[in-house]
């Protein structure tokens, strides 16, 4: 007998910030909070079923539906316009008190496979996480920035 087991590519990163639960809940829910560590140009919902829309220049865009937000715990969105590998695709932010800092897990996950493109997020996600990290802990991010 054989079983099944879902093997669509994930990216994931696991990182420690010196900071409360709210002020990463919030960095990841709010305008305020996401222009300072990914994009600028954003618009952000603040309900379940709500769109996010994060622009890139002329680069890329992406609206994001928010599929489920659990207040200083969880944030989900589903990926519903944008590059044709992230259509479809599910980005999570599991956050979660520890005695050092605050632990954030990040998911990415359902592509369709490993390319390089994926490889290629896999490494801007590394860099936006910093990104958050260094917003939450210091106040200033290094967001996406047209030039």
């Amino acid at each position: 007998m054989f079983l099944l087991v879902n093997s669509m590519p994930s990216i994931k990163h696991y990182l420690v910030i010196k900071a409360s639960l709210e002020k990463i809940y919030k960095s990841l829910t709010t305008k305020e909070g996401v222009s300072n560590w990914w994009t600028a140009e954003t618009v952000v919902g603040d309900e379940v079923g709500e769109k996010n829309e994060f622009n890139f220049g002329s680069k890329y865009h992406n609206v994001m539906f928010i599929k489920d937000l659990k207040q200083n715990e969880r944030v989900e969105w589903f990926c519903e316009i944008g590059d044709k590998e992230w259509i479809g695709t599910k980005i999570i932010f599991e956050i979660e008190e520890k005695p050092n800092g605050t632990a954030l897990r990040f998911t990415h996950k359902e592509w369709e496979e490993e390319t390089d493109f994926f490889a290629s997020c896999n490494y801007q996600w590394g860099h936006y996480l910093q990104s958050l990290k260094q917003y939450c802990e210091t106040g200033k991010g290094t967001p996406f920035q047209d030039q």
